[in-house]
């Protein structure tokens, strides 16, 4: 399974859905790394993907998005492939 790597904010409704979406496909390990404690590492993510939103989501090498992006995939049929280490077509 891929590593999951996600940028997240205090008291982030969006951030504990996706914890939860990933946990449900059966996600066990999430990197987690917090834009307050992080703020070097979270403007470096900024600057990689020109958004300053959180949660923003890594799967593998692959920025997947937010929660909102995150959730289409999943229902798109593409995030447990992804996950596998699948490449998105």
């Amino acid at each position: 399974m891929q590593t999951v790597t996600m940028y997240t904010g205090p008291y982030c409704p969006y951030c504990n859905m996706a914890k939860m979406l990933l946990k449900q496909v059966g996600v066990t390990e999430i990197q987690e790394i917090s834009a307050a404690a992080q703020p070097a590492a979270f403007a470096q993510m900024c600057a990689a993907t020109g958004t300053r939103t959180v949660p923003q989501i890594f799967i593998g090498e692959t920025h997947v998005g937010g929660f909102t992006d995150l959730r289409a995939l999943h229902q798109q049929g593409g995030l447990v492939p992804l996950l596998n280490g699948e490449s998105l077509s």
